[in-house]
């Protein structure tokens, strides 16, 4: 019998944010292996004598296949199920975190690192966090996958003061083990508390005043993924969404999260100082990722989005000026902006995708976040290749803040009223996805 009283609604409401918080703990936890690139470049280099180029390549093939395997992974979802899917990812960023303790070689740090853990963190991107709004909240979706957003930098912000402090005072092994230990232990909690779908447990998604029942599985979740792919490639919005999700991913992940404390170490400044300014762009992140959720279900995403690249742009064209030994105002304030704009482009993103592409929306923010990883992998090797041939990463960020100026334009492209060719966009999706 399906819930009809104020109480059993209230109960749903209850559940539907307990699963969304144990999602967001999976994301925290994914988040704060995407810090340790950056962390474990001077270690590693002392270590093996590696250069920043063949660090950088583990951690550029750990950003596609984060990205490539985001959108697979909300088909996988599909078909299986949320719980069992991040289960099995959790304990394959573990593996891959205690196998590179035990590297010797270049290859190998590409093989663990950059295979095991990015494949893992695919899983555990933000298609989980809108695979879980979707089925779970009818109402303040925006607020739902800005918290859920913020979560990979929360877990940046919670785990990267203790993993740089583990790696100065013993060894960067025993921060690689801390994350494994991490991600095994929120395991149970994942499996005694996320749920596929509200109709497993009788009851109604939030907000929503009717119970829904629990799609079929999907079959074929690898083909259904390129299938989806093949449909929206067709239409105008997918790809302009994706040239600006690769902006997106070059200027954050790719380079402030690889880079950005061996370019203050550069400076002068020391690796734990840099480390916990890193940290700080997290706190200030959450608060941005989740005001931008709220404006999102209240302002037109195209222009928010707009906004967002103009502005990232102008701070990354100021860095330079402000990175310093010593941590100064114009530092705290570019620590302060960046934070806020950070993945506040995340969930205007999801909302467009949500608009035009329906029920497929997580397989195609699947999509546009490979798109991410793409130009975060790019900025990656390819701002190590700058810093090994210039000597310096100002090239790099003046290169990324022209981008992230073009970037501002694309959204604006993007047509979304009655007359206008996106709703033809719209139609000939839907047209295409009946056919097939």
């Amino acid at each position: 019998m399906h819930e009809t009283t104020g109480h059993h609604t209230k109960d749903s409401g209850r559940r539907a944010w307990w699963v969304a918080a144990v999602a967001g703990t999976a994301i925290i936890v994914a988040g704060a292996f995407s810090t340790m690139p950056g962390l474990l470049q001077d270690p590693l280099r002392q270590e093996f004598h590696w250069s920043r180029g063949s660090i950088g390549l583990a951690a550029s093939v750990n950003m596609v296949l984060y990205g490539l395997t985001a959108p697979y992974a909300a088909a996988l979802m599909d078909r299986f199920g949320i719980r069992r899917v991040v289960v099995a990812a959790l304990g394959t960023v573990a593996a891959g975190a205690v196998l590179t303790t035990a590297m010797h070689a270049a290859w190998q740090f590409t093989l663990f690192w950059g295979l095991l853990v990015g494949l893992g963190t695919g899983s555990l991107s933000m298609t989980l966090g809108t695979t879980v709004t979707n089925r779970w909240f009818t109402t303040r979706r925006g607020l739902v996958t800005g918290i859920l957003s913020s979560g990979s930098v929360l877990g940046q912000m919670v785990f990267l003061p203790a993993l740089s402090w583990t790696i100065d005072r013993y060894d960067w092994r025993p921060a690689l083990v801390t994350l494994a230990l991490a991600a095994v232990a929120i395991s149970p909690l994942v499996h005694l508390v996320l749920r596929d779908h509200p109709a497993d447990l009788g009851r109604r998604p939030y907000g929503s005043d009717t119970f829904v029942p629990r799609p079929e599985p999907a079959p074929g979740a690898a083909r259904r993924t390129l299938t989806v792919l093949s449909r929206a490639a067709r239409t105008a919005p997918f790809w302009l969404l994706a040239g600006a999700f690769a902006v997106c991913g070059a200027s954050t992940n790719g380079i402030m999260w690889t880079h950005f404390t061996p370019a203050a170490h550069d400076h002068g400044m020391s690796v734990t100082t840099a480390s916990t300014l890193l940290a700080f762009i997290g706190v200030f992140n959450v608060v941005g990722t989740i005001a931008s959720g709220w404006l999102t279900d209240r302002m037109d995403p195209r222009r928010l989005l707009a906004v967002y690249f103009l502005l990232r742009g102008l701070l990354m064209v100021s860095l330079p000026l402000t990175m310093t030994a010593t941590v100064s105002v114009p530092m705290l304030i570019f620590v302060v902006a960046f934070g806020l704009l950070d993945l506040a482009t995340v969930p205007p993103v999801i909302a467009l995708c949500r608009t035009f592409y329906g029920d497929d929306s997580a397989i195609v923010f699947g999509w546009t976040s490979a798109a991410h990883q793409v130009g975060a992998a790019s900025a990656s090797f390819l701002g190590g290749v700058a810093r090994d041939t210039f000597g310096s990463y100002d090239p790099v960020w003046l290169a990324l803040g022209a981008a992230c100026a073009a970037a501002a334009l694309l959204p604006l492209v993007i047509r979304h009223h009655p007359t206008t060719s996106a709703d033809a966009d719209q139609r000939a999706y839907a047209t295409s996805a009946t056919r097939l």
